[in-house]
Parts: structure tokens; C-alpha cells; sequence
């Protein structure tokens, strides 16, 4: 796992009592267990109860974290075990509930959890950066992403906007996503990356 120091310095925070650390974490984490979650196909109610039982046992442990910075793997690992309880308690009540071992997902290791955790952090800050998006931009690059996309014409009339300012209002929007201070980090490692999830025709 990376050895980031915002995570030590999170953790650290939250030891202490900082309950704006602790929010950061859940809200950063939180894609990570739900992908986990989704990998055993729980219903939402059951990762509903998976997610308490993780941050309920992060409370207790998170001043005893031996390396701070493996939070994630210890999320990942937490999170695998709680769905295996949810999962064997409904077996209890339906013998066929709980899937054969050799279809079992299989268990996260380093490189898996810190794939699913890149992946979390960009979902979160795209939707932070996109928050920050005028009105306007919102309607536009929402009804341009939807699958499939629709035609120009279609989202001509649904705006009430010229078809020949859709691209270039598209294009502008996406220069505004991309300065988003939330993208920065993953902008740096990859310039451009953002705008192809918008461009799609």
C-alpha cells in the first residue's frame, strides 16, 4: 500500500478526536467498501450493515493500527469478513444462500485493493470537481454521459440550446472539470483522462 502521509496524518487526527478526520475518512473510504461489498452481490441493506460493522470496528482498532498508512488493507480485509458474516448469517435461513468456496471472490490483496482504492479516490473527485460545475454544465455533461448518448438533436431540444454550441459548451465545461483543484493529483499523473469519460458520442 502507499505510504501516504495525509492517510498517517488522518489517522492520527481521528486517535485524537478530530471528528472532521474521521469524516474524511469515511467519505474517502467509502467507495472501497462498497466496491467490495458489491463484489459478493449483498443487497443494499445488507452493505448497509456491512459499512457499520466496518466503521464500528475502525472506531475500536483505529488507535491500534500498527502502520497507519496500510488503512486501506485493513478496511479491505474488515469489509471481506463482515460480508462473510452477512452472508453465513442468511445462509442460516437459506442453506443455498451462501456461494460454493471456489466462487468465493478472492481475497484483496495489495495490488487489487490499491486499484479499487485509486478508483474510489477519482469517483470521489469527480464528483466533488462536478459539484462545482455551474448549472448549466451539469444538465449538459449528465444527459451527455447517460448510456447510450444521445443525439445532438435530442439534446438540442431537451436544453433548448443551439446544436452547434453542444461541442463547444461540452468542451468548455470539461476545461472547467479539469481545473478542479479535487482532479489535481490525477491530472498530474495523466493529463486529459477526465475529459474522455465526456466525450462520447
Amino acid at each position: 500500500m502507499r505510504d501516504d502521509p495525509s492517510v498517517i496524518a488522518l489517522v492520527a487526527r481521528v486517535a485524537d478526536g478530530d471528528q472532521e478526520a474521521w469524516n474524511e475518512i469515511v467519505e474517502r473510504y467509502s467507495p472501497l467498501v462498497w466496491s467490495i461489498c458489491t463484489r459478493y452481490q449483498l443487497s443494499r441493506p445488507d452493505i448497509d450493515d456491512v459499512g457499520q460493522g466496518v466503521w464500528l470496528g475502525l472506531v475500536e482498532h483505529i488507535g491500534k493500527l500498527r502502520q497507519p498508512a496500510a488503512l486501506a488493507g485493513w478496511l479491505a480485509t474488515t469489509t471481506r469478513n463482515e460480508c462473510l458474516r452477512v452472508l453465513r448469517a442468511a445462509r442460516r435461513y437459506d442453506p443455498d444462500g451462501l456461494p460454493a468456496e471456489d466462487q468465493m471472490p478472492p481475497d484483496p490483496d495489495a495490488a487489487m485493493i490499491e486499484q479499487e482504492l485509486i478508483e474510489a479516490e477519482l469517483n470521489a473527485a469527480l464528483r466533488a470537481a462536478f459539484a462545482e460545475l455551474s448549472q448549466p454544465c451539469h444538465q449538459l455533461l449528465s444527459i451527455l454521459i447517460s448510456d447510450p448518448p444521445p443525439a445532438y438533436a435530442e439534446v438540442s431540444k431537451a436544453l433548448n440550446i443551439p446544436v452547434g454550441s453542444i461541442g463547444p459548451t461540452r468542451a468548455r465545461c470539461l476545461d472547467r472539470l479539469r481545473q478542479s483543484p479535487h482532479l489535481a493529483d490525477f491530472l498530474s499523473d495523466s493529463a486529459g483522462g477526465v475529459g474522455a469519460r465526456g466525450t462520447r458520442r
